[in-house]
């Protein structure tokens, strides 16, 4: 993916259209296309802003976050319980949906992880296997 063009560029792009320049003598003035040019100066019209927006990054996760509290809750209740009975409790109690990757993801920005049995990956007898382990927090 490409990046954003500098926002000094933009500027001065912008502030040679504002002193009567047109869009394409700007974009060749600077070296870039015509049609970014003609964007920027229809953002800056529109919005009155003169850098571009972040790219990338999480912009959903508060909604799963909201409900951290009640997650964490429900698991010190029930240490074994899965991610979609989790799922199934939001869904019941509060209205709220939530796909258990969402839900695994907040739990894991919380330290939360699901503790691996020993015992699970060896190929060995029965008679060594230990009960599994819930979810434990991990230390820092």
């Amino acid at each position: 993916m490409t990046r954003a063009l500098s926002t000094d560029l933009r500027q001065r792009a912008l502030a040679a259209v504002a002193s009567g320049m047109t869009r394409r003598a700007a974009a060749s003035r600077f070296g870039i296309s015509p049609s970014t040019v003609i964007r920027w100066v229809a953002e800056w019209r529109a919005s009155g802003r003169d850098h571009a927006l972040t790219q990338g990054g999480d912009r959903r996760s508060h909604r799963v976050e909201a409900w951290s509290d009640f997650l964490l809750a429900a698991i010190e209740t029930k240490a074994d319980i899965s991610l979609i009975e989790l799922a199934e409790k939001l869904a019941t109690e509060h209205g709220v949906r939530f796909a258990p990757s969402t839900i695994w993801r907040c739990l894991d920005r919380h330290d939360m992880t699901v503790k691996k049995n020993g015992a699970r990956q060896r190929a060995d007898t029965t008679r060594r296997r230990r009960a599994a382990r819930g979810l434990v927090r991990q230390s820092a």
